[in-house]
């Protein structure tokens, strides 16, 4: 497995942006993904044509905890018939292994990727939530939906995918990936290293 140099400037690099949603969790169920999305920068700037998303099997008769928002309700017979994760993994590996991985808030992202391929080691991962707590001090919320509404980002995301909203998994990963890129578009960012920008 190599490991990614980290003094390689951003916009050299290929960075996989994605989003899980989940069943969340019940008493006698672990929480389980039902649906991934992903999307690419590249140069910095997000790869249209390289979206991605697929539904992930969860059993019909499983329950889903009712406060987790999406569209898993009226998709459980989908839910239900999708590829699991391990048998969707051949088709996703090369866009997850050895370059950086991005997510808004990566606990859960950082999870079901280890769940779904536990011999492989993932990353660098670059955490848009954190970075934007950084960047940004003093908002009164950090969630991703509220971000790319007050940085002016929405109406783009919502361009690019159509019929989506927030907490559908492609949705997600393009909004987190505009985030970035809009993130890397601030003065003084030009030349940041992975290794910088993770340690931010």
């Amino acid at each position: 497995m190599k490991v990614m140099d980290s003094t390689r400037a951003i916009f050299d690099v290929e960075i996989t942006v994605l989003d899980y949603e989940s069943t969340g969790t019940l008493s006698g169920y672990a929480t389980e993904p039902w649906q991934i999305g992903m999307v690419s920068l590249k140069a910095g700037k997000v790869d249209v044509a390289s979206m991605f998303e697929s539904l992930l099997r969860v059993d019909v008769n499983r329950p889903f905890n009712s406060h987790v928002p999406g569209r898993h309700a009226v998709l459980r017979r989908e839910i239900a018939e999708a590829p699991t994760p391990q048998k969707l993994w051949p088709q996703i590996q090369q866009r997850l292994v050895e370059r950086p991985l991005c997510a808004h808030n990566v606990a859960t992202e950082k999870k079901f990727i280890r769940a779904m391929a536990p011999m492989h080691s993932f990353g660098p991962w670059i955490d848009t939530l954190r970075i934007a707590r950084k960047v940004w001090p003093g908002r009164t919320s950090y969630a991703l939906g509220d971000l790319i509404v007050t940085l002016g980002l929405k109406q783009r995301v919502d361009e690019l995918c159509l019929g989506k909203k927030a907490h559908d998994a492609l949705y997600d990963a393009v909004a987190s990936a505009m985030l970035l890129e809009h993130l890397l578009e601030q003065p003084g960012w030009d030349g940041i290293t992975i290794g910088e920008l993770i340690s931010i």
